[in-house]
């Protein structure tokens, strides 16, 4: 790609600038990444990092670059000849020794001639210098010999002038390494004759430098007009932020590969990161999703204004309004925060059943078994040399086999503050990266959150008390909750910017409150006698009856619908199972009487005139 911009990544003139000024260098960072080079006057492209190191010390004055690796020895980056890389190896006081399965004794003798030659400066790389020692604190006697003479020579090397500057160079020694500490301290550590420089990813004018090339490649490319493949090139860029310049590369040729035009390049990027071919949200019922609220509404009583809240996050998902920047955040979010039994977790499944056609299909975590410091691994996978390290975590496993999920996490104010960290990442570039280093996307995912934050505080006297109560009407109720959110998030966890990630979608739920609850008994009374019928007895409860069955389900409302349930468990299931077991009843027609109410709630039943 012509580019009259394009600069030399800052890792590469700091490379330069101390060519003269040190002997040895160590590399690490993103090293295994292709690099972008000025390949021709005005042309950028990505090259790997050997050929971009050959090309930039030759053009300083260096005659020979020459790399060498663990078991494979020697070799030329550009994969010269074997007459050729005898020469360059002569030339650069080498020798000729290159046997099969040359390791650290091979390196070791050839170091002393290199770093003395006298001929025209040359460069040895050193590729995957960390595979070279088992433990780099404690070598083995091979091992040690390599880097006691490396150490010697970084202190003995001497310049000579070279290219048409004659600026003075070393036949520098390049260690290309995955970490400093993989190579010995008394090597790398304060040694005033070895620089350190770390390959950074490619930042965004870097990958916008190479953006036009690899769109350029793609089906109907020339027939694009100018104004598109720019804005191409600028969603290309979005997409790939925290991308390496490889997965660039291989994003274009998954886009040639499965005939994917220019104008298509965001649906390639997402088949890169996700996996999924068709993107899932494109392919939901919007008839069904358009009539949502009903399909809550049965399952869910009392909550319109978080039905409504609800619904609109998932049509802003499905349409994909607002998603700009890198396109990696979630599809939605949402806090669900209230009293306890009030429908958030059943919220999420409906959510869930309405996307899906399946409640149980979404990932849920019970963020109370996340309370201690390091609990965070559990989530993403202990580091490396950890117990568990290859067993990854559950979240980053449970994303990466369903991408396309709505993602549950109950009860988020008993999580550790570390992980709040984490879900940071999750909200603001939606990706994390698992303890093996995989980067697990949730673009494509629904992400909610629940808390009772607000609903309870501590008094003077160190006392739980409740800081809201049915008798305040809902508006008191939300602002209290909020507040109490704010407060929390602000001031005890010292986390204000995890709110402003969530911004207005804060939903707090309602008490269940009078009407409501009758609904809500109304029902779990009807399936429990349905459920009956189909075991066999069918069960109906008089008028009388019944009245009294309400009442003594509804007395107290604190617990919300979950406490209506256990209620009518205690005052009507169990009596109910108990009455039909001890009559030695296996099926027929009852009714329920009488409720009587004492230490153990009993019902009267009827069967033709008859009372058990």
């Amino acid at each position: 790609m012509n580019n009259s911009s394009y600069s030399k990544p800052r890792w590469l003139r700091d490379l330069t600038r101390f060519l003269s000024l040190k002997s040895q260098f160590v590399l690490t960072g993103n090293i295994r990444d292709l690099q972008a080079s000025e390949v021709e006057a005005g042309v950028v492209a990505a090259v790997p990092l050997l050929h971009c190191l050959e090309r930039e010390l030759k053009g300083c004055g260096y005659e020979d670059v020459i790399s060498f690796r663990p078991f494979s020895g020697f070799s030329l980056p550009n994969g010269g000849t074997g007459d050729e890389l005898q020469a360059a190896m002569a030339r650069s006081g080498l020798g000729s020794e290159n046997p099969p399965g040359a390791g650290v004794e091979v390196l070791a003798a050839a170091l002393d001639g290199f770093v003395k030659s006298r001929e025209k400066p040359s460069a040895l790389v050193i590729d995957f210098a960390s595979r070279l020692v088992n433990r780099s604190d404690v070598l083995a006697p091979a091992e040690h010999m390599l880097f006691s003479r490396a150490q010697v020579a970084s202190h003995t090397a001497s310049t000579r002038p070279a290219g048409d500057e004659r600026k003075p160079f070393f036949n520098t020694v390049i260690w290309m390494a995955d970490r400093e500490s993989d190579l010995p301290d008394f090597l790398t550590v304060d040694n005033p004759r070895i620089r350190h420089i770390v390959v950074s990813p490619p930042d965004s004018m870097t990958r916008k430098t190479l953006a036009g090339t690899l769109l350029h490649s793609l089906p109907g490319a020339r027939e694009t007009p100018s104004s598109e493949l720019e804005t191409a090139v600028d969603t290309f860029v979005g997409l790939t932020d925290g991308l390496l310049l490889m997965d660039m590369s291989a994003i274009a040729q998954l886009s040639r590969i499965e005939g994917l035009r220019v104008s298509e390049i965001g649906d390639a990027v997402r088949r890169y990161k996700v996996g999924v071919t068709e993107d899932p949200w494109r392919r939901l019922d919007r008839k069904k999703i358009a009539s949502g609220d009903e399909f809550i509404a049965s399952r869910l009583k009392g909550q319109n204004h978080a039905v409504v809240h609800m619904l609109d996050i998932i049509k802003r998902a499905v349409t994909g309004i607002g998603r700009t920047g890198s396109g990696n955040r979630p599809r939605g979010v949402a806090f669900l925060a209230g009293p306890t039994g009030v429908g958030k977790t059943e919220l999420a499944k409906t959510v869930t059943s309405l996307l899906f056609g399946d409640e149980s299909a979404y990932i849920r975590f019970d963020m109370s078994e996340f309370s201690a410091e390091h609990a965070d691994q559990r989530l993403i996978g202990a580091p490396p040399g950890y117990v568990g390290y290859d067993v990854g975590g559950e979240l980053t496993n449970a994303i990466r086999e369903k991408p396309f999920s709505v993602v549950l996490f109950d009860e988020i104010e008993k999580a550790h503050p570390r992980i709040l960290d984490k879900f940071l990442q999750v909200l603001d570039d939606g990706v994390l990266t698992s303890g093996r280093g995989d980067r697990v996307y949730f673009s494509e995912s629904v992400i909610l959150f629940t808390s009772n934050l607000g609903i309870y505080k501590t008094d003077a006297t160190g006392q739980r008390v409740a800081s809201v109560s049915l008798d305040e009407p809902y508006e008191t109720v939300a602002a209290k909750v909020r507040e109490e959110i704010e407060r929390h998030f602000k001031l005890v966890l010292n986390r204000p910017e995890i709110l402003n990630r969530i911004g207005r979608n804060i939903i707090v739920f309602d008490f269940i409150r009078r009407p409501v609850a009758e609904q809500i008994f109304d029902q779990i009374v009807s399936g429990l006698l349905e459920h009956t019928k189909s075991l066999g007895c069918a069960v109906t409860v008089s008028e009388d009856a019944y009245s009294a069955l309400r009442e003594l389900c509804l007395q107290d409302l604190t617990n919300g619908g979950r406490g209506i349930r256990n209620m009518v468990e205690a005052h009507l299931a169990n009596p109910l199972s108990r009455a039909l077991f001890d009559a030695d009843v296996v099926g027929g027609s009852f009714e329920i009487t009488e409720i009587e109410h004492g230490a153990v709630t009993s019902v009267k039943l009827s069967e033709s005139g008859s009372q058990a």
